[in-house]
């Protein structure tokens, strides 16, 4: 439960304190250096604004990109001033560092009204290794500091975990966002609960599945990943000419259906699949029984209308839904159509407060932009490895430094 955590309500008087927050701005961007995608900088904003009514002087820090170790006009977070300050309707001033004199002058300087962000905290090889002297370096400004990435909280970095130690800290609103959804729809869920699982191959979630079938009432398992599936229960049209199946994933795929049976989480597979000659935007295709799925020539890019009706009605028997990759090719119309059918009949359970839905990972949030329906979700997540591996039922050393 979120009692056990470490939130803004817990810091206290705030009133003309320096509040270090760790802020997850690693948001795409084109050749031009405009950011293609707000949402990110939009989500954090609601953490730094109630800072600032509580009388706090604002200190922003965050990652982007990969530039390992070394300082790049490409990597650097100066690109994003303009819309930070836009979507805080607040000056941002930008010091090109994130540590050292440069930092402590210009918090020295701050205004009120004024919020400071620091340079990439990734031009430092100490960053991603933990560093504990580079993490008091950081903090060394700051009175209070606030972790609210959590979409970096499975890595150990220093300014996820080093930085948290040295200084009275708590979770943003973003991060007890995200834990406190995913927390409900995993560790503490009304049932019954079903998860939706898709991507290309088996071997990339075996993690996943494994804990999933022993927390989960349903599991619906899509994408290519479940013609591996397919083809261990027995559907012998299934091969490497027509589908993504993995071979050598087979075995695998058979422990994964016992150990579901033994904790009696339904695997739900494809009933009908859609099919094309062509690997393209509105190419020729038809849907078809498995039993008919052509040797060679024919591929399967997503399932058909028998599979829709039977994961729809799956989801109206359910409390709880966690969602993590699409049914089918979704990128490429009219094969994301399965994708945006199961989506929208989730949508509208949930506004009829018939379904909590939980969704995260890059694709399936994508997928769900893509079927217009992101809004109607009752949490979107914005992590991708994070959420995994929450999923995984891993441990995240950036929120467990946040426990009491």
């Amino acid at each position: 439960m979120m009692t056990e955590y470490k939130t803004m309500d817990d810091l206290g008087d705030l009133h003309g304190k320096v509040v270090m927050l760790r802020a997850d701005l690693n948001v795409p961007m084109d050749e031009n250096f405009h950011v293609t995608n707000t949402a990110r900088i939009d989500r954090t904003v609601p953490t730094i604004k109630e800072l600032m009514q509580k009388g706090a002087k604002v200190v922003v820090i965050s990652h982007f990109g990969r530039p390992e170790g070394k300082g790049d006009m490409k990597n650097s977070l100066s690109h994003i001033v303009p819309d930070l300050e836009k979507a805080l309707g607040k000056k941002v001033v930008f010091v090109d560092d994130c540590i050292g004199e440069k930092v402590e002058q210009a918090v020295k300087a701050m205004n009120n009204d004024e919020i400071l962000l620091l340079e990439n905290l990734r031009f430092y090889n100490e960053e991603k290794k933990g560093d504990e002297n580079f993490a008091k370096e950081l903090v060394k400004v700051a009175d209070v500091y606030v972790s609210d990435a959590f979409s970096t909280a499975h890595r150990a970095h220093a300014s996820m975990v080093a930085a948290v130690k040295e200084r009275p800290s708590a979770m943003g609103r973003l991060m007890e966002e995200e834990v406190k959804a995913l927390e409900g729809a995993l560790s503490n869920p009304t049932r019954p609960l079903i998860a939706i699982v898709g991507g290309s191959k088996v071997s990339t979630k075996l993690d996943l599945l494994n804990n999933l079938v022993k927390k989960v009432d349903k599991l619906v398992i899509s994408g290519g990943m479940a013609h591996t599936f397919m083809k261990a229960s027995g559907i012998d049209t299934i091969n490497e000419a027509n589908s993504l199946v993995q071979m050598d994933m087979i075995d695998t795929a058979k422990e994964i259906m016992a150990t579901a049976k033994a904790n009696n989480c339904e695997i739900v597979l494809p009933k009908d699949v859609v099919i094309s000659k062509e690997f393209k935007p509105h190419a020729e295709h038809k849907t078809v029984d498995l039993e008919h799925i052509p040797a060679e020539g024919w591929s399967l890019l997503d399932v058909g209308e028998k599979t829709i009706k039977e994961i729809n009605n799956k989801l109206d028997e359910c409390k709880t839904l966690v969602w993590n990759g699409p049914l089918g090719v979704f990128e490429m119309k009219p094969f994301d159509n399965a994708t945006n059918a199961v989506a929208a009949h989730a949508a509208e359970l949930t506004a009829a407060g018939k379904l909590m839905s939980v969704a995260g990972g890059g694709d399936t949030v994508s997928a769900l932009e893509n079927a217009g329906v992101a809004d109607k979700f009752s949490y979107i997540s914005t992590a991708g490895g994070a959420f995994l591996e929450w999923m995984e039922g891993k441990e995240l050393p950036g929120v467990v430094v946040l426990k009491k």
